[in-house]
């Protein structure tokens, strides 16, 4: 089933001389390296791992440096970029070696000060485990091969086997000063080694030359998979539970489940909802021993960070049918909640505050997997971090069991001071980060403005136009400016029933759910009442009336499942409250659009449904409606040139000011946001000043 960010498929990294490097050892080497490596998630989760050269450089008052150049914290190694390395005077550095413990405060303050180069990014936590290991160059991964021996309670039994004396076996200790000293001193001891296994962990290697780190990461991985792929089990989550619900019936059915997920997993806060149901997924989540391996925790702290300790395992079956999948999705978050406080309470020092207790991954099964987050990159985060789990799970029976994280051990890393810190750094959310909006007639004119305006205040918007080429090149600049999968474009004819339907769940199954909807199609088509043939009658009632009916009606329904109230925006015309002359069939027709507003306000209050009302007047700029036989009768209807037709509309306003789509889309937001939380019926004029357009 597609989804909003385009999938990365697993790919084995090319050997470095077909990669094309760079020139020499330094800084742009690293960054063909890293780029290589993450490029394969089977070797580097996304924003995981860490990858180090070490050069000398000139400082600024032009003295030899020995330098550390090592991932900046947050960064991902499939786009990493030269800017996104922290650069350490190593000379600075070396001497933490002889210290036998060391806070992670006082490590990360004593960094701090041996910056080589301001303006770069924060170093990461593991910066020392570079800085300890006596090689020009370092890699550390999480592959999924290693991580199946890390967590495996032979794991080290298992290394020897396959590694021999060239490896080295550090059992887990969370990040930081001492794991750092543990892996320096292991190679320092042994010279020979290739690489270092860190159990619930990952793999360090390291070489004198770009090329030969890559190609002993590539190695040490291959060997691992290698050793696997001979053992491994036919049937490895145990035999098959029960078959999937075919593609059709599983779109189906997650378009009812993911309102209803998405307004009990929330909370005091918005969340994204993605999908994967491909055939690794159903496979796993209808195992016989889905739950038993899922329960166990996650598989190391890379993991854990994006996928909490524990996945959500629905007590469902596709027999069952759609209001018992319903009503297991309700208790199964409900008891989530209490075991993660209960969890949190066991833990928790003076002056923890818990985090949102709900969880960010949900399997399903028949159905697949639904993984949550903060906005759609987060979701997806979640998404390819526990597919990374699942790869791992697939060999414990190969390496004779699962041990994962404790719970202690969990708790450590979840509320762990550097990463909780990590998370305090990031931007403030923008007020419509997480929420859903979908505006009608939004390839052009007002509709267009405002799924700018919107997500630049965080939402993630869906273009919905009968103009398909016109709402995927605004999608397309949207989620240019705001982030892959931001935006979504939707062929939607709002006469079209089926259209209507088809846009919403296209809405759901790409973010979950839907909180704000602007209905905003528009049709202009005047002239004297005598001149109106009854087609030209009925389109605008169609488009105008009928249209914003089955739009708002959709919304009513999806806002309904979801439970946690949202808004409509109407945007109708200075008309609908002043007719204009020679204008009946759409001053009428937004009228109707007036009241219908109104009637719902009424209608949905209870459920925190607010329904308001924009009243432009004479938005010529970038609008489609406007079109040069509308320019033209209105001209002849004011007795002026065709191109005299925006002064005059200048020269009616009060304010002299010409009203642009972004004025309108300021109005809108004003409506779709908290600033207005307690309005719902309210009508607001958008019209420069026209003396008739106020509301009486």
């Amino acid at each position: 089933m597609k989804t909003m960010i385009a999938r990365i498929e697993d790919r084995r990294c090319p050997n470095w001389a077909e990669s094309a490097p760079p020139a020499g050892e330094g800084l742009a080497a690293l960054v063909h390296r890293s780029r290589l490596l993450g490029a394969d998630r089977r070797i580097a989760n996304i924003f995981g791992g860490n990858t180090s050269v070490k050069s000398t450089e000139t400082d600024h008052v032009g003295r030899s440096t020995r330098v550390l150049w090592v991932k900046g914290s947050g960064s991902d190694l499939g786009s990493i970029r030269e800017q996104h390395f922290a650069a350490l005077k190593l000379d600075e550095i070396d001497p933490l070696f002889t210290r036998m413990e060391m806070s992670d405060e006082a490590m990360t303050a004593y960094l701090e000060r041996t910056v080589f180069e301001p303006g770069r990014p924060r170093q990461s936590i593991e910066t020392l485990l570079h800085a300890f290991v006596p090689a020009p160059h370092v890699d550390h991964t999480h592959p999924d091969a290693i991580i199946s021996i890390a967590c495996s309670p032979r794991g080290e039994e298992i290394m020897r086997e396959i590694y021999g004396d060239r490896a080295a076996w550090v059992p887990y200790v969370r990040p930081g000063f001492s794991l750092s000293r543990m892996i320096g001193e292991a190679v320092r001891d042994n010279p020979g080694l290739d690489c270092v296994v860190m159990g619930k962990h990952g793999l360090v290697t390291r070489g004198e030359t770009s090329a030969e780190c890559y190609e002993k990461t590539l190695r040490v991985i291959e060997q691992a998979e290698s050793w696997l792929a001979e053992r491994a089990s036919a049937e490895p989550f145990g035999a098959s539970r029960l078959a999937p619900l075919n593609e059709a019936d599983r779109r189906e059915t997650f378009a009812a489940l993911l309102p209803v997920l998405r307004g009990a997993m929330g909370g005091t806060r918005k969340v994204i909802l993605q999908i994967d149901d491909d055939q690794d997924v159903l496979d796993f989540v209808g195992a016989a021993e889905c739950a038993d391996f899922a329960m166990r925790g996650a598989a190391c702290p890379d993991h854990l960070v994006h996928t909490k300790r524990r996945p959500l395992v629905l007590d469902w079956t596709p027999g069952s049918g759609r209001e018992a999948l319903i009503d297991s999705a309700k208790q199964g978050i409900s008891g989530f909640v209490a075991d993660y406080a209960q969890y949190f309470e066991r833990h928790a020092a003076e002056g923890d505050t818990m985090a949102a207790p709900y969880p960010r991954i949900v399997l399903i099964p028949g159905l697949g997997m639904v993984t949550a987050g903060a906005d759609v990159m987060a979701a997806e985060v979640s998404r390819q971090l526990y597919r990374r789990a699942i790869a791992v799970m697939r060999h414990a029976k190969t390496v004779g069991g699962y041990e994962t994280l404790t719970e202690a051990e969990s708790f450590a890393i979840e509320y762990w001071p550097l990463e909780l810190y990590k998370l305090s750094r990031k931007p403030l959310p923008r007020p419509l980060h997480g929420h859903v909006a979908v505006i009608t007639g939004a390839a052009s004119g007002i509709g267009r403005a405002t799924a700018a305006r919107l997500a630049r205040e965080g939402a993630h918007v869906v273009i919905a136009d009968r103009n398909a080429d016109g709402a995927q090149d605004v999608a397309a600049q949207i989620a240019s400016d705001r982030g892959e999968g931001r935006a979504l474009a939707a062929t939607v004819d709002v006469t079209s029933e089926e259209q209507v339907t088809d846009a919403f769940t296209a809405t759901t199954l790409a973010y979950g759910g839907v909180d704000i909807v602007v209905n905003n199609a528009g049709i202009s088509m005047s002239g004297p009442i005598v001149g109106t043939a009854l087609a030209d009658w009925q389109r605008q009632i169609d488009i105008l009336g009928t249209g914003y009916f089955l739009i708002a009606r959709e919304a009513f329904r999806q806002m309904r499942l979801q439970d946690t109230g949202g808004s409509i925006v109407f945007v109708a015309s200075k008309n609908a409250v002043a007719a204009g002359r020679n204008a009946a069939a759409y001053s009428a027709a937004k009228a109707a659009e007036l009241h219908l507003a109104r009637c719902l306000a009424e209608e949905g209050g209870a459920a925190g449904i607010r329904v308001n009302t924009v009243l432009p007047d004479a938005v010529l700029a970038g609008s489609s409606i406007w079109n040069s036989s509308w320019r033209a009768d209105r001209a002849a209807t004011y007795g002026i040139r065709d191109d005299e037709l925006e002064a005059h509309y200048r020269a009616r306003t009060t304010l002299k000011v010409n009203i642009l789509p972004d004025d309108v889309a300021e109005a809108i937001l004003f409506f779709a946001s908290e600033t207005s939380a307690k309005t719902t019926g309210g009508v607001l004029t958008v019209d420069g000043g026209v003396p008739a357009a106020y509301v009486r």
